[in-house]
């Protein structure tokens, strides 16, 4: 890569959770919490999100944290893969 040429910015989402399923082959289930607050009453709402995420080495546990990255359709539901592995879970 040139100096005049920057890196193309991915416009794929990022998402951070945690692992609570890895039961499958090469899948992880990974259960990430958006809190936002709520627009006619004005609460903070707490939404847990599933997402089920492709890991090729099986290295995510459950209770683990990770990063997951959007990535094509791997399957009728799997349509994440994991980052990274940011802290093991305690097992």
């Amino acid at each position: 890569m040139s100096e005049t040429q920057t890196a193309i910015k991915s416009r794929r989402r990022i998402l951070l959770g945690e692992v609570v399923s890895d039961k499958m082959d090469k899948t992880v289930v990974v259960q990430v919490i958006r809190r936002y607050r709520h627009p006619r009453y004005k609460k903070y709402v707490q939404e847990r999100i599933r997402y089920k995420a492709h890991d090729e080495a099986n290295q995510a546990k459950i209770g683990d944290k990770v990063r997951i990255i959007e990535s094509r359709p791997r399957s009728k539901d799997k349509r994440w893969a994991v980052q990274a592995i940011l802290e093991k879970g305690i097992v």
